[in-house]
């Protein structure tokens, strides 16, 4: 996991919303996007997704005919943990 990749992902506040709503609980992508319906696609939201994913922030795992994300509980806490071992040792 990069940290690049992971402050890149952090950029966006919709990713943001994103791994809060999947701190909760894990969710479909049709549920993820029903909470943007108003002001984000379906590819958008796959796309914000992808990103997350990348940076190793979330998982996704098939379960019958959907896509089920959720958070990758520590990657988030320990990337930042070894980023202020650096800055502030």
């Amino acid at each position: 996991m990069s940290i690049d990749k992971v402050f890149e992902a952090l950029s966006s506040a919709p990713r943001r919303r994103i791994l809060a709503y999947l701190s909760k609980t894990d969710m479909t992508a049709g549920e993820i996007a029903e909470r943007f319906k108003d002001v984000m696609s379906q590819p958008s939201i796959s796309k914000h997704l992808s990103v997350l994913e990348n940076a190793g922030l979330v998982r996704r795992e098939k379960r019958g005919q959907n896509m089920h994300y959720g958070l990758k509980e520590d990657a988030l806490s320990t990337t930042l943990v070894h980023f202020l071992a650096e800055v502030c040792p």
